[in-house]
């Protein structure tokens, strides 16, 4: 239980400074670059911007877009393509842990190309008409990042609250590892069987960085599939789930898109899947 104990503790220091620095740099790009404006403006191309707006760790983008969707100013294709291609902390912690580049950037990619299609897709069959609303949001003042105290500050705190997550779920990982194997987890999360995205699927639904972390160290501890990992990011938005059933007054169609949302991640995750046993 020491030897435990010990790695755990540093291993989640030593990520310290990457995660800071990989922090530092997102709040930079975040503060430079408009992204309301960008989304409002982007028309039948929302997914596409969307999408790539999503790109950038934490759920900022998400929560910005559950909030321009409540008030109609966006599709609900956009939504979902941003919600899809939300990564919230996982580019921090493969960048962390030395992951390969062609590793993350397949990753991105294949959570970009996904949100992208299926939010064509969906745009495509409902092609309902949005009205906008003046109601404006604030993103700081939602997450009480203290971003208005800059951006060093923010940076620290959202290192902080990484390490720690880090910190909690290494260590019930670590002793699962110790005392019962990579087997057990990956029975757990059914690694060998198609049925492994409903279960990532379903973890990446919960609404904090914890599951975004928890699905990254188990793909890394080779405890569930390229698929599972997928699917759990994909289903991943951070806390615009709970941001959308606060905000939007219509409960049924919030269900409608929470299962929307997990079906896609599942459906995405099975072919993944299927396609590597294939190849």
């Amino acid at each position: 239980m020491y030897d435990v104990i010990l790695d755990t503790l540093i291993d989640s220091l030593k990520l310290i400074p990457f995660l800071f620095v990989a922090f530092l740099i997102i709040e930079l790009i975040e503060h430079k670059v408009k992204s309301k404006d960008i989304i409002k403006k982007s028309g039948k191309y929302g997914p596409v911007i969307g999408g790539l707006l999503g790109l950038f760790p934490q759920c900022g983008f998400s929560v910005l877009a559950t909030n321009l969707y409540v008030t109609r100013i966006i599709t609900l294709g956009t939504l979902i393509s941003i919600y899809l291609s939300t990564s919230d902390e996982m580019l921090p912690l493969l960048i962390s842990y030395n992951v390969k580049a062609s590793l993350i950037l397949k990753i991105l990619l294949i959570k970009l190309i996904v949100g992208i299609l299926y939010g064509f897709i969906i745009d495509l069959i409902l092609r309902k008409t949005r009205k906008k609303d003046s109601t404006t949001y604030d993103i700081c003042e939602s997450e009480h990042c203290h971003c208005e105290k800059g951006i060093l500050k923010s940076s620290l705190v959202h290192t902080f609250k990484t390490v720690l997550f880090v910190l909690i779920v290494s260590f019930i990982l670590n002793i699962l590892l110790h005392y019962e194997g990579t087997a057990f987890l990956s029975k757990l999360f059914l690694k060998n069987s198609l049925f492994g995205p409903f279960v990532s699927s379903l973890v990446g639904l919960i609404p904090n960085c914890a599951s975004s972390i928890l699905i990254t160290e188990l793909y890394l501890n080779n405890a569930i599939t390229f698929g599972s990992l997928l699917s759990g990011l994909l289903t991943g938005s951070g806390v615009a789930i709970l941001v959308l059933f606060k905000s939007n007054k219509n409960i049924k169609e919030n269900v409608s898109i929470l299962l929307l949302v997990y079906s896609l991640g599942v459906l995405t995750g099975i072919v993944i899947d299927l396609i590597s046993m294939l190849i």
